[in-house]
């Protein structure tokens, strides 16, 4: 008892100390604590978020964040008792940083570390690039990397790293990221990224025992995905279209647009620049960015409206001459000129050749006494209109409106510009334009508005979706004229200059463009002619489910817009049809093909389960379930639709005949007989090394030599 005295007497006391001590801390010294408190925590310290995804129109990522590190090194961490460490495990740290970062060898590891401690740096390098995360736990695992930072010194850096599963993939439309900075830079990441990124957090941090505790105040709300309207299959078709073109042209850009006509979902879209290595690579969003002189692909807007004005029908004539007209005192000169031309031709035949003086002069003389008629009808029928591309850098179509002075003279227009304007010159418009006015014939007039994103995500769920939307309240042009104008671009392919765009599989209907462009101060005449190759069209022609339009640049003859970008659009137009095809699976049954598989002999009550399954009758005199029965041993003979299956009987004592059986009840039979088997070759056995009906020697290895017969 004077010994539990004593206990409880001194833990007594002990706790009064305590209480004194507290109470001296909390009046005394409270002062100074609160000093030291107030230098060991932060307020209000940002958080970030996670962005959100960017996902394909059916749900795969092509664009996500993911954690990437830099790895550093503080040497003066752990005192002596690491170094000692250090010094003993440098060489199997080096060799495992080689292991890792082959491009470095284990000598240049070390003489780049032993470097940093001989400094004693505080955050030296390990490698000089940001590491993914499954790297980073390999490094993490080395020798002295794998202690705390406080005893080894090894600590990291993490970034919020964005990174594209399917690479180089649409990349311009997706967009980029700058680095670390989290900024987007174009894109889609750039047009949505208020949506993307989400919102920071807030939340204190104190430090206690040498760690930061972080005290949450505000949580981040995570980035909402967006799911966009590209297909990675169409795209990756289109681009590989692209490229494959490009270079058996030697071309310069390349551009293509793969559009849904009901919707207006854009399903791939191409930008292809030769960069300085001779490669092919996305530099600028040409397709949206880009203001061309379209070509003769601006005909069918030209011949469109003055159908649907009824100063024209498909019926009209009109003579071409030889190949050269006067415009006004210039010259305009057909693609056959020095053949002699096209002569007297009708309206629809005009398209389908790209005759540019049948076009120009229909237009000339039906609109050169008032062009703002004909400027009117080019906006009427939406080629003009703004399309609000939700894209940094889109740029609307311009195309000039004559204007006059108070005494009636003309401020912005000369004799020959409407000649001119009707076959696709004097005017700029970007690609996105032009596909969304052939999308809008294939719709019957009705254009729709070019949409890139679909919904917003938020954990699975939707939150916001973007429909449909019309660019125009009406249509761009009486149904039956622009039923008329479906008829013309489907002869354009079947029957004009269009041809290597068509398919022997469905209709394709569009039309050819191929315009010299200018470049540079000294325009058309720098020496150098370059074109803009094109082919704008929708395809099937008689159910329309989508229109496309391919654009290339090219320097120097040959230049074909049908020859060239239509053959871009044939491989787009049947690599798209070929995913719609529905086949029945009697399409698989090959008439020339054995209906009767081989059977092998050995088990033959395995063999007649399986024919049953396959339909194929069989003849036996024997009986037997394979569900519940034991092999039984036989041989197969095919005798004409029937497979007969003929039982043998078996006996240990004697070796067994296994020829034409498989490496399977072969060598159970010959094992039961106490045979070793050793076998050589695949598909039936063709000779034993043991003959048949002698008797077995067990231990005795027989050779089983296997053929395909």
């Amino acid at each position: 008892m004077p010994r539990y005295f004593a206990i409880a007497v001194v833990f007594t006391l002990i706790g009064f100390a305590i209480l004194g001590k507290a109470l001296y801390i909390m009046s005394a010294e409270k002062e100074y604590w609160l000093d030291v408190a107030s230098r060991l925590k932060r307020d209000s310290v940002s958080v970030k978020p996670n962005r959100g995804n960017i996902l394909s129109c059916d749900g795969q990522l092509m664009a996500s964040s993911i954690p990437e590190y830099r790895i550093f090194m503080d040497f003066e961490a752990g005192g002596l008792k690491k170094d000692t460490l250090w010094n003993d495990s440098i060489d199997v740290i080096c060799a495992g940083l080689h292991r890792i970062f082959p491009s470095k060898s284990a000598e240049q590891f070390k003489e780049d570390l032993e470097r940093g401690h001989k400094k004693m740096a505080r955050s030296w390098p390990i490698w000089h690039k940001r590491i993914d995360y499954n790297t980073f736990t390999e490094v993490k695992k080395l020798p002295v990397f794998n202690l705390s930072a406080y005893k080894g010194g090894f600590h990291y850096e993490e970034f919020n790293a964005r990174r594209r599963p399917f690479g180089s993939l649409a990349q311009r439309t997706v967009g980029d990221m700058f680095g670390a900075k989290d900024t987007a830079r174009c894109g889609l990441e750039l047009a949505y990224d208020s949506i993307l990124r989400g919102t920071n957090g807030l939340t204190h941090r104190r430090k206690i025992l040498n760690k930061f505790m972080n005290i949450p105040v505000t949580p981040p709300i995570d980035g909402a995905d967006i799911v966009t309207t590209i297909d990675v299959y169409m795209q990756d078709l289109a681009e590989r279209a692209v490229i494959d073109e490009l270079r058996e042209i030697d071309g310069d850009l390349g551009v293509a647009i793969l559009m849904e006509v009901k919707t207006g979902d854009i399903k791939a879209i191409v930008n292809m620049t030769k960069c300085a290595d001779g490669q092919y690579r996305e530099v600028k969003n040409n397709a949206v960015a880009d203001l061309r002189e379209p070509g003769s692909v601006f005909k069918t807007a030209s011949i469109l409206v003055a159908l649907d004005d009824g100063v024209v029908d498909t019926t009209y004539r009109v003579d071409t001459g030889s190949g050269i007209w006067p415009m006004h005192g210039r010259e305009m000169r057909d693609h056959n000129w020095r053949r002699g031309g096209y002569q007297v031709i009708s309206l629809p035949r005009s398209l389908e050749v790209s005759s540019n003086i049948g076009v120009s002069r229909i237009i000339d003389e039906h609109y050169g006494n008032n062009p703002e008629k004909f400027v009117e009808g080019i906006y009427r029928v939406g080629l003009a209109s703004d399309l609000h591309i939700p894209l940094v850098g889109a740029t609307s179509p311009r195309i000039r409106m004559p204007e006059k002075n108070s005494r009636g003279q003309y401020l912005n227009w000369s004799k020959t510009a409407l000649a001119w304007m009707s076959i696709g010159y004097e005017t700029q418009i970007p690609p996105i334009s032009t596909v969304t006015f052939y999308n809008a014939i294939a719709n019957d007039g009705i254009m729709m508005r070019p949409r890139f994103v679909k919904e917003i995500q938020k954990n699975g769920d939707v939150v916001m979706e973007f429909p449909p939307e019309q660019v125009m309240e009406r249509r761009i042009a009486k149904l039956s004229t622009v039923k008329t104008m479906q008829t013309i671009l489907e002869h354009v392919v079947s029957q004009g200059l269009g041809k290597k765009a068509g398919s022997r599989l469905f209709k394709v209907a569009g039309k050819t463009g191929t315009a010299q462009i200018a470049e540079g101060g000294a325009g058309y005449h720098d020496g150098v002619k370059k074109y803009w190759l094109s082919f704008a069209g929708f395809f099937p022609a008689d159910n329309p489910r989508y229109s496309c339009i391919v654009c290339l640049k090219k320097t120097g003859l040959p230049a074909s817009g049908g020859g060239m970008s239509g053959v871009v659009f044939h491989h787009i137009a049947e690599g798209v049809m070929a995913r719609h095809l529905k086949f029945d699976v009697t399409d698989a049954h090959d008439t020339l093909s054995i209906l009767i598989p081989d059977v092998k002999n050995g088990d033959i009550l395995a063999a007649d389960y399986v024919l049953s399954q396959l339909g194929v009758k069989t003849i036996s005199e024997w009986k037997g379930s394979y569900a519940t029965g034991n092999p039984i041993w036989g041989q197969a003979q095919i005798q004409g639709n029937q497979v007969a299956l003929t039982q043998v009987n078996t006996d240990n004592r004697i070796v067994p005949d296994v020829k034409g059986m498989g490496a399977r009840d072969a060598v159970f039979l010959m094992e039961q007989c106490g045979l070793k088997v050793k076998i050589q070759g695949r598909g039936k056995v063709a000779s034993q090394s043991v003959a048949p009906g002698s008797s077995p020697v067990k231990g005795t290895t027989c050779e089983l030599i296997f053929e395909n017969q």
